[in-house]
């Protein structure tokens, strides 16, 4: 573990991509290959000595599972007692640098980290900080190729439902006001929202590599050029976008930003107030915790420029979704809500009849319903089926070496969501496989209690997440119930499964956990749950899409319509954990539910449907 100028005490490594993403390809699932570590979130910490794994409470479970006998320590992060990572390394630094009586030398690839994370680890006085060392470099010998696939354009007027040059026409408006005369978007989601294209580099996320650079007359996008067709490139061109090679990208950044490159500083917005530079310099827009270190070392070190640091603007927009999104939403929804009591039918019925059902073969069932949807692109993330004890893993994947059979007695947690060219969708529901104990109930009832609180609340405009989480929890805190995760999650068309800045989050962490005010348009997940290591799991979700309900002398009201079409279960509702306004939410969401799908099931099918959304008296 060496880096160019000084033997290295400790090595940072992520499982990132150069671009912030959640989910990443394989070739950059560096953590998961020094660790076996496989869930989304993780940060390793290597010394000479020791090694450490830091992880959020969804993976608490199976972070446990997959360390076992490598000798890794576990970090819980965000319990008590637990340092954050950039605290940790601190500390250990401080001790490396007490023993050595020089500063310790922490290395990572700075393409893998945010700026401002970067920055943090920078600053510390007993730290030498070198950010281009890549762990995996002739170690990974057989590391997969990075993902380039084919780009296509999502069809403006049936599915994006806004062109291109109207998106650019809002950032650079936003540009403007910020006094700034070039933009750099880093965000791969942001990309393709603002251009309407899409791909499979990440599965299950149809987005592909790529920087987008945004001038006031022109946009540079670095991509692999190679899956560049020539109808991609024309619809670009036709929008202003010149196509330039990925690798391209470090290059043009030093030079265009110091007025060396092909595209010269502009007196654009010169009359701006905000806008301190004069002609030759450039003055950049950009969002800090979506671009990489190693970018942001590029910006602070070139002289004359001045950054201005901000939300990327496409995030905001992108969240709200237009009159076409929403139309389709609402009905590709009704198609993957079919999907759900289908296979609620399937495997209560077969359990009944005792005939073998496991874990895989839920999944494959499900996903084998979506893929008859005409415009299914592809799952939304690999489905979660587990069964008892495994679904108090939040994120827990079943394989062929760990395939729980369905049984009597317990409960399913699926949770499963599709890809569409009509949206993006995610749904999870608990089902009772025969009688279950009167715990399971309790807390099955409460879950459903707080979902169906928040999906109904009335709230004035500049209520964020912050402010709703409350509702969701409120009957699970009053048992000292509570589960590790925010409640709910953006939605992305056609994008990630999980987007921001929108979210339900009952605690503030600054800096890492911000959330926009909601606003009509913006879909986010609700969903609360209870996990009980060793024993069970539930989870009840739905999408909910914010509306405007209505607007007085107190100000414009909001509320949410439920986007997502699947019975809850009623076998695992106890009556006495509910009052009268608990009933008659679940009773309008099941007729709802019953009315919507009602006529489009077969006629086989309608009792099972009439059964799952009985009323409750």
């Amino acid at each position: 573990m060496r880096s160019e100028k000084k033997p290295a005490d400790l090595c940072l490594i992520t499982g990132d991509d150069y671009h912030g993403s959640e989910y990443v390809g394989d070739f950059f699932k560096v953590r998961e290959f020094f660790s076996g570590f496989t869930g989304s979130a993780g940060t390793l910490l290597v010394s000479m000595e020791e090694v450490w794994l830091f992880t959020d409470g969804r993976y608490f479970v199976q972070a446990e599972r997959e360390l076992e006998g490598t000798g890794i320590f576990l970090m819980r992060s965000g319990t008590q007692g637990v340092l954050s990572v950039s605290d940790f390394i601190r500390k250990k630094a401080a001790q490396i640098s007490a023993e050595k009586e020089e500063e310790a030398v922490l290395v990572c690839d700075g393409r893998t980290i945010s700026a401002g994370f970067g920055e943090k680890l920078a600053s510390d006085e007993n730290v030498v900080f070198d950010g281009v060392f890549d762990p995996a470099e002739c170690i990974w010998t057989d590391r997969p190729k990075a993902a380039a696939t084919l780009i296509f354009v999502l069809d403006e007027d049936k599915y994006a439902g806004e062109r291109v040059d109207s998106k650019l026409s809002r950032i650079r408006k936003s540009m403007h006001e910020a006094g700034c005369d070039c933009h750099l978007l880093a965000s791969l989601d942001d990309i393709a929202w603002t251009l309407n294209l899409r791909a499979s580099d990440i599965e299950c996320t149809p987005v592909f590599t790529a920087f987008l650079w945004i001038e006031e007359e022109k946009a540079v996008l670095f991509t692999d050029t190679s899956r560049i067709t020539g109808e991609v490139e024309r619809f670009l061109l036709d929008y202003g976008t010149e196509v330039r090679n990925y690798d391209e990208f470090y290059g043009f950044l030093k030079n265009v930003l110091n007025g060396t490159g092909e595209i010269k500083a502009t007196e654009a917005y010169s009359d701006a107030d905000s806008l301190k530079t004069g002609a030759g310099q450039r003055c950049l827009l950009y969002d800090k915790k979506n671009i990489s270190y190693r970018v942001f070392e590029i910006i602070k070190n070139v002289p004359g420029i001045q950054g201005h640091t901000g939300d990327n603007p496409a995030k905001l927009f992108k969240a709200v979704k237009n009159p076409v999104e929403i139309k389709n939403l609402s009905q590709v929804h009704i198609d993957d809500g079919l999907c759900v009591f289908r296979l609620m039918r399937y495997v209560k019925e077969a359990v009944k009849n005792n005939e073998p059902v496991t874990e895989l073969s839920v999944a494959d069932y499900i996903d084998g319903l979506r893929r008859k949807i005409p415009d299914f692109k592809e799952l939304s993330f690999p489905t979660i089926s587990a069964f008892g004890a495994n679904a108090a893993m939040m994120h827990y994947q079943a394989s062929d070496e760990n395939n729980a059979g369905i049984e009597p007695g317990s409960m399913l947690l699926v949770d499963s969501g599709g890809q569409y060219f009509r949206g993006t969708t995610d749904v999870t529901r608990t089902f009772a496989l025969g009688e279950v104990g009167d715990g399971m109930k309790k807390a099955y009832t409460l879950t459903l209690k707080g979902a169906m609180a928040l999906s109904d609340a009335v709230f004035l405009e500049g209520c964020s997440g912050y402010s709703l989480d409350i509702l969701a929890r409120q009957p699970l805190w009053k048992e000292h119930i509570d589960y590790r995760c925010g409640t709910g999650h953006g939605v992305g068309y056609m994008l990630g499964v999980h987007e921001g800045p929108n979210a339900f989050r009952w605690k503030y962490i600054p800096g890492v956990s911000e959330i926009a005010n909601l606003e009509p348009g913006m879909v986010t997940t609700d969903e609360p749950g209870v996990y009980v290591e060793g024993e069970y799991g539930i989870r009840f979700e739905n999408e909910l899409l914010c509306e405007e309900d209505d607007v007085n002398e107190y100000g414009r009201f909001l509320k949410f319509r439920i986007l997502t079409v699947a019975p809850v279960d009623p076998d695992l509702i106890d009556k006495r954990w509910l009052d009268e306004t608990d009933i008659e939410r679940i009773n309008r969401y099941s007729t709802f539910v019953y009315e919507t799908l009602a006529p489009r099931v077969k006629e086989e099918e309608l009792p099972a449907l009439k059964e799952y959304t009985r009323r409750i008296v």
